[in-house]
């Protein structure tokens, strides 16, 4: 997947369209979601072109990499979270329904969420996972 500068998330960090800030740092900012799938939610994305974790892992300074994964850490408090309980997911690609091609991640809580994945049982085979 390549990096598409006119997604809405580079298009965010130009201030071309707002957000409601949750958190900002030098290299991360967190906001929410115009869409939100819980009673809190909220995305949290590193300021540069990183499409997925991958991309970010190899490619982001180590500098980048320490305050992304902070900016996620600092923000469940700020939300009044962190003793209730919240979930923190991210997509990649096609198969997980990766809506923006920018690395991003999701902070859901404010409710029970329920199971992470419906369906309930794996897929024959998957003793990858046991």
């Amino acid at each position: 997947m390549s990096y598409d500068n006119q997604n809405i998330f580079a298009k965010i960090l130009r201030e071309e369209l707002p957000c409601e800030k949750v958190y900002e740092t030098k290299h991360s900012i967190a906001f929410k979601d115009i869409n939100p799938q819980a009673k809190i939610h909220v995305l949290i994305i590193p300021k540069g072109p990183y499409t997925s974790w991958d991309d970010f892992s190899m490619e982001a300074s180590v500098e980048e990499q320490a305050d992304f994964v902070a900016a996620i850490g600092k923000t469940a408090p700020r939300l009044g979270v962190n003793k209730t309980g919240y979930r923190l997911l991210t997509n990649h690609g096609r198969d997980s329904h990766q809506e923006v091609p920018h690395l991003h991640v999701h902070i859901l809580a404010g409710q029970a969420l329920g199971p992470m994945l419906e369906g309930g049982d794996l897929p024959p085979n998957t003793n990858y996972l046991r």
